[in-house]
């Protein structure tokens, strides 16, 4: 009785018309973290624009490869083997996600693994724009002592029943994330929604040990417990800086350019394409970068905090491919 009344006051109360219309609350569990990791379950819950329930899906999906860390998971591989491939589910995937806002918790994650799968499949996830929890609990101000799923889920009463299963992790997202759009709306707080931009190139590194081989030591050959990508070794930049990017002018071969966050290339693939231009991929930010390259400017990460600081000039990843494409050769001599 006390929820119905509760959901009839916010029925009732004004919504800001600038929020999305639907949501899709998506958790995957994966054989990894690094960009040839694959997706072995997925679950999504269906939200209208007030965030209540439509309907939930899970599927487990067969990675073709080691299923990795299964003492997190729980999904081995015998488990795994008489599950449909991504590409059999792709289209039940996108119908759910197609027209709602992405809502995970480290969004960025969940969605890059997404458009992995989709780019391999040679198909698009029709997805345009993500939120946060974690950013959303920030912009809340939220007395969390972390940003942990069960932290969030515990400031608001919610009992985890099975931590990273797929679908229990999503429906105790889809049910935390109700009361902080509620609190977002009632306090006229601007979303922080980020777009999405599905990849349009992929090339797969050598994979892990399929289900059905044998595996190494200890049954789990495939898994790499530092599986992040790992930097890769370029060669040094034959030409000299010559100072920072102006807005409006052009690239110069020698400038020091970085990049922060998730790209829709593959962020190897820029990173080439940046080298081949003849300029400088640095890994960190300083005094000496020519530019960031960012799609989420607002976010804090080091690279954008040290940016805003240093003055660095900031630009997204459509902006910078379109200087590549007329890159100003170095000053000889």
């Amino acid at each position: 009785m006390l929820e119905d009344l509760t959901t009839a006051v916010f029925s009732a109360t004004p919504w800001p018309a600038a929020y999305p219309k639907g949501y899709a609350v998506v958790d995957v569990e994966t054989t990894g973290l690094a960009r040839d990791d694959r997706i072995i379950s997925a679950a999504v819950y269906r939200l209208d624009e007030r965030g209540e329930v439509e309907d939930h899906w899970y599927t487990t999906v067969n990675p073709e490869r080691d299923p990795g860390p299964v003492w997190i998971h729980g999904l081995t591989s015998e488990a795994l083997e008489g599950a449909p491939l991504f590409p059999d589910i792709a289209g039940e995937f996108a119908a759910r996600l197609e027209g709602r806002v992405l809502v995970a918790h480290n969004a960025v994650f969940d969605w890059q693994m997404i458009a992995r799968e989709y780019a391999r499949a040679e198909r698009e996830a029709p997805v345009r724009q993500r939120l946060c929890t974690i950013a959303l609990s920030k912009e809340l101000g939220l007395p969390l002592p972390n940003h942990k799923l069960e932290s969030l889920a515990a400031h608001f009463g919610v009992v985890q029943q099975r931590a990273h299963h797929a679908l229990d992790d999503a429906r105790v997202l889809a049910e935390a994330f109700r009361p902080s759009l509620r609190a977002a709306a009632a306090n006229n707080v601007r979303l922080p929604l980020h777009e999405c931009r599905p990849l349009t190139e992929w090339t797969d590194r050598p994979a892990a040990p399929a289900i059905g081989r044998q595996a190494g030591p200890g049954g789990y050959g495939g898994y790499r417990p530092s599986s992040w990508r790992p930097s890769r070794k370029r060669p040094a930049c034959p030409y000299p800086n010559p100072g920072r990017y102006e807005a409006g002018g052009r690239l110069k071969q020698g400038m020091r350019v970085a990049f922060s966050g998730d790209t829709s290339t593959e962020r190897d693939l820029l990173e080439d394409r940046a080298t081949e231009a003849g300029l400088h991929v640095a890994t960190s930010l300083s005094r000496l970068t020519s530019l960031l390259v960012t799609n989420d400017p607002d976010s804090g990460t080091s690279k954008v905090v040290k940016a805003r600081q240093f003055g660095t000039p900031v630009v997204d990843e459509a902006a910078f491919g379109q200087l590549l494409a007329d890159v100003e050769p170095a000053t000889e001599g």
